[in-house]
């Protein structure tokens, strides 16, 4: 097949697999990853070949963009709220897993050296938030725990990738320095973050000037969000800072630009649908990509396993489960440990937390799409010329390990998260009526202001005074309807739930009317386009 050809059968296969999630009956509940890998399975072995890329390339392709959305989309209330056991699963969890498991790895199986035994478990201590959502859309995780798991990922993404690359250069030249390493990751940090930070503001700026000068296309603002984390990502590589680091800061500067408000409102829902289907894509591609190079993986690691001295293809077998052993063991301890330290700090007497909590944390620390994209980036040769040593058996026990967390996540973890209750903060509930209240004042105040100012509203002043009433009304009715006059918060929700029901009722109906106008060429289907999209944005508002 042409190298075309292959990308649309995998986006079909995408495409496919999002159906096939949706029909699998309730007992089967396969996260929208494994069957992503079955399918691309499925295509290496009807058309028999696999898909070659370059790893530098496969890297550059896929990471930056995903590494950029987890750091836009975020909740950075979570994030700051439980930042001390985040930094420590994101950063001590990392170091911790690549120590044990690498001495483990490199105990197990001899004829890996240890520095890419080191590599191996660094790409393998990144978790991936996609693959845990797939997962929790069956069995819902606790939102908290679910904001712990998110903040966790976009850090050790990081982290587990700067430790891989260390790993790597040391696999390459045969040597490492602790001394030199430090200085290095302090470098490629702190750089790749400034270099991230500054292209973000500095390309939103200068858009914004331009567009107030020029203009602006439609499309613009979307393209531009779409290049913005390779262009931070090659920037960082090119003056030797972390391009990783640098595409997670401009997804986080990225989400504080955008409080700017400068984006028009139909910018913000066209790029907020285009950037889900660019992380539905990619994720997706990676996976068939996974499946489709699965065979061949298997039969490379059955040859580097007999070239160990093991006849006996079934020690592949031992080799993953020991190694995802030794991961699940690690994190449960890790995480026991701070959330007893954390337990501890806030005062509190019982500081032993839940093993159930401790076990469901730990088995949720699902590997996926950042695993898999990094491990396939290990060099082909070394810098002598001879082959990477155990490359391909590295690549299958990270693409093992990743099924089998999958696995164990999608039949075990919905069981453990049966029942399990998490201390949640109701802060979100008084932040949310706090804002609508004082939304509702500013629109009152800008409305009374408009009527008087707006140059029609002098021509036609009982016309204009006549419309500000009936806007006002509809601001002064939430006004009156504030929890804070002694109402009862959640009677106000049963009553919002239900008139937003309703609402989306008429909406329904308008949509389906106007329709069936267009079909029977009562109007344009030009007007109809028009009329559609504005009762898309109100539905959306209503959502």
């Amino acid at each position: 097949m042409h190298s075309i050809e292959v990308v649309l059968v995998m986006l079909l296969a995408v495409v496919a697999s999002g159906y096939l999630t949706r029909v699998l009956p309730r007992w089967l509940p396969l996260p929208l990853p494994l069957v992503q890998i079955a399918l691309g399975a499925t295509i290496a072995g009807v058309f028999g070949q696999g898909v070659t890329l370059d790893p530098h390339l496969f890297f550059v392709l896929f990471l930056p963009p995903l590494l950029f959305l987890d750091g836009w989309r975020i909740p950075k209330s979570g994030l700051f709220r439980d930042r001390g056991l985040i930094l420590q699963l994101a950063l001590g969890l990392v170091v911790f897993t690549v120590i044990g498991a690498g001495l483990l790895i490199h105990w197990m199986i001899p004829v890996m050296p240890l520095a890419v035994a080191f590599a191996l478990a660094a790409i393998l201590s990144p978790t991936d938030p996609v693959a845990v959502s797939s997962i929790a859309a069956r069995a819902p995780i606790p939102k908290r725990v679910m904001h712990i798991l998110e903040g966790e990922s976009l850090l050790n993404d990081a982290s587990g990738l700067v430790c891989f690359r260390f790993a790597v250069a040391a696999a390459l030249t045969g040597t490492f320095s602790l001394m030199s390493a430090s200085l290095t990751f302090l470098w490629l940090a702190l750089a790749g973050v400034a270099v991230g930070v500054l292209l973000t503001i500095g390309i939103n700026r200068g858009h914004a000037m331009v567009s107030r000068v020029f203009g602006e296309e439609a499309g613009t603002p979307i393209l531009i969000s779409l290049l913005t984390p390779f262009g931070a990502y090659l920037l960082a590589e090119q003056v030797g800072a972390s391009g990783i680091l640098a595409a997670v800061a401009a997804g986080v500067t990225m989400s504080y630009v955008e409080l700017s408000g400068r984006a028009l409102a139909t910018t913000r829902v066209q790029r907020a649908a285009v950037w889900d289907t660019v992380q539905f894509s990619l994720n997706g591609i990676i996976f068939v990509l996974l499946g489709e190079q699965l065979p061949w993986i298997v039969e490379r690691a059955v040859r580097s396993v007999r070239e160990a001295g093991h006849v006996d293809p079934w020690w592949l077998a031992v080799y993953v489960f020991a190694i995802y052993g030794s991961l699940f063991a690690l994190r449960f301890a890790w995480v026991w440990v701070s959330l007893r330290i954390g337990l501890y700090r806030s005062g509190r007497h019982d500081t032993r937390p839940r093993v159930r909590l401790v076990a469901a944390m730990s088995l949720a620390g699902v590997r996926g799409a950042i695993t898999l994209a990094g491990v396939l980036t290990l060099p082909l040769l070394l810098d002598d010329g001879t082959p990477f040593p155990t490359r391909d058996l590295a690549i299958f026990l990270a693409a093992a390990v990743i099924i089998l967390s999958l696995l164990l996540g999608s039949f075990v973890l919905p069981r453990l998260l049966r029942g399990l209750e998490v201390p949640e903060e109701d802060e979100d509930d008084r932040e949310l009526d706090r804002a609508r209240h004082e939304a509702a004042i500013a629109a009152v105040a800008a409305v009374e202001r408009a009527q008087h100012a707006l140059p029609a509203a002098q021509a036609n002043p009982d016309l204009y005074a006549s419309a500000a009433v009936r806007v006002m009304a509809l601001y002064e009715e939430r006004l009156r309807r504030d929890g804070t006059l002694g109402v009862d918060a959640a009677e106000l929700r049963r009553a919002d739930d239900a008139e937003r029901a309703l609402r989306l009722a008429g909406v329904h109906a308008e949509r389906e009317r106007i329709y069936a106008l267009a079909r029977h060429r009562e109007i344009s289907d030009e007007v109809a386009r028009k009329l559609v999209r504005d009762l898309d944005l109100m539905e959306a508002r209503y959502r």
